[in-house]
């Protein structure tokens, strides 16, 4: 029966590759490539933005990583998702963003970043700083897909990883934003039957005895829904915030709020249908992850929910599950190729080496910079695998911690606070970076601290000092200009929301 399983699989390629011929003369322009003409509908971005947020990574490495560490406790990493990260952030940043961001015409983070703070190189180091450490992310994507195919298939990690660059780059290249909205839709749909397939099967496996006994017993092996002791609590909490507050500053889930219809009722209905969405698909798949224990499995790491899912699926609904993962991954790969691509032929390419390029050339420059983003990631995926230089979990961890620390303060506190400025925004991207390697090199080289300083705790530290350091360095740093004002045309946020239409 294995060929219902390729079944599902090829069904679900002739639909991506449809979408990829049917979008392929929509995105004309720049704006068309990058942002869908900020026209896009609040079921589109919710869930193109919850299924960016969720990736292979989620449902192959972090649940059961989280599973093994937390076990019923992991669950909350999924809630904070769905409250910090997806209802939280649409509250508090997709209005302004939307606002903000066309009234200065920006269309990625850095050029947000030029325009609000009044600054002419921010948007070259902001892009480059995008382009360089979104590839870690996607690596870490195109990996965890890798295992479950490897365990599930039998195909080779290497097929699995070309098989997906090729076809993320063909609907990515040929259809842009619109294209990968669209699939985007498609894609939550699967995910969300795929997550209650999944969570059904699970529990029902003969180790685990239900969706009650499996609470009984995780309980009782000190694993219920509070964890018992300080250092898991810190450890779960790390891991939360890492992931769930991390998100504000991801230029990936900002782009999400640019594109947006600007209506209040898009927005207010984009911020339910993200937050439910991310409730389910979090919630989910960590809910499954807390089961690992109860299961003898002879694979570990990265590889342990692959083998669990296999296990206690049946052909056909495997491959359901197969292609879930699939979608969640390709929706986020999709997500970082056009915001590394828009960030290095909007931000350098066009800011930098070639000012007069119209947008004809930008745009087939940014499709050039989409393909090659692919290509690097696939192959630091190869490397990751043949080379076992790390998990997916801390890949994806030191990447995501370092962006988010280097871009939250200065985005967040600068949509809020007229004096935020260009001081602020350096001192942030500086200290993300600082930080980052510093504690990776004590993380490594001190025995005994790899327990407490933890890629979480890495990424969290970031985003905290983000925080702190962009008030205090614009503080500074407009008290040595003698109080000089931001220009008050893309700092006024009062102004700028009463003129949304």
């Amino acid at each position: 029966m294995d060929w219902l399983n390729y079944l599902v699989l090829g069904a679900f390629i002739a639909g991506m590759a449809a979408i990829a011929y049917f979008t392929r003369k929509r995105s004309k322009s720049t704006d068309d490539f990058l942002l869908g003409n900020r026209g896009v509908t609040a079921w589109m971005s919710a869930f193109a933005y919850g299924t960016t947020y969720f990736s292979a990574v989620i449902f192959i490495g972090y649940a059961g990583s989280s599973g093994k560490a937390f076990g019923l406790a992991a669950v909350w990493i999924g809630v904070g998702n769905a409250v910090v990260g997806a209802l939280c952030a649409w509250l508090l940043l997709a209005k302004r963003s939307r606002v903000m961001s066309q009234n200065c015409g920006a269309r990625t983070m850095p050029e947000f970043f030029e325009k609000r703070f009044d600054s002419k190189h921010i948007k070259l180091v902001a892009g480059c700083l995008i382009f360089l450490f979104l590839i870690p992310y996607s690596a870490s994507v195109y990996n965890g897909l890798g295992y479950l195919f490897e365990i599930v298939f039998g195909i080779p990690l290497w097929a699995v990883i070309l098989a997906m660059a090729v076809l993320t780059a063909a609907y990515v290249y040929s259809g842009g934003y619109t294209a990968t909205v669209i699939s985007d839709f498609v894609q939550g749909l699967i995910m969300l039957a795929g997550v209650a397939v999944m969570i059904a099967f699970v529990f029902r496996a003969p180790e685990v005895g239900g969706m009650g006994a499996a609470f009984q017993k995780l309980g009782a092996a000190g694993k219920g829904l509070f964890p018992q002791d300080a250092a898991t609590f810190w450890s779960l909490f790390f891991m939360v915030m890492l992931t769930s507050l991390g998100s504000w500053g991801m230029p990936q889930m900002a782009h999400k709020f640019f594109a947006v219809k600007g209506d209040k009722g898009s927005i207010l209905r984009g911020t339910l249908i993200s937050a439910a969405f991310s409730l389910v698909i979090g919630g989910g798949a960590y809910l499954t992850g807390t089961v690992v224990d109860l299961v003898p499995l002879a694979q570990s790491g990265d590889r342990v929910i692959p083998e669990l899912l296999s296990r206690v699926l049946p052909a056909g609904l495997m491959g359901l599950i197969a292609v879930l993962v699939l979608s969640a991954s390709m929706s986020t790969l999709s997500g970082l190729s056009l915001t590394s691509s828009g960030s290095a032929a909007i931000d350098v390419y066009k800011g930098y080496i070639k000012k007069a390029a119209d947008d004809k050339k930008v745009n087939r420059v940014m499709r050039l910079f989409t393909l090659s983003f692919i290509a690097l990631s696939a192959a630091l995926a190869f490397i990751n695998y043949y080379t076992g230089v790390t998990t997916i979990v801390n890949l994806m961890s030191l990447s995501w911690g370092l962006l988010g620390g280097a871009f939250i303060g200065p985005y967040v506190l600068g949509l809020y606070f007229k004096f935020i400025n260009k001081y602020g925004a350096y001192a942030s991207f500086v200290s993300s970076c600082l930080i980052t390697l510093a504690l990776f090199i004590v993380m490594k080289a001190v025995p005994g601290t790899a327990s407490v300083i933890t890629p979480p705790f890495i990424g969290v530290m970031c985003m905290f000092a983000s925080f702190v350091v962009t008030p205090i360095a614009s503080w500074i740093g407009a008290k040595a200009e003698r109080g000089k004002d931001v220009p008050e045309k893309s700092t006024d946020v009062s102004e700028q929301l009463s003129s949304n239409p």
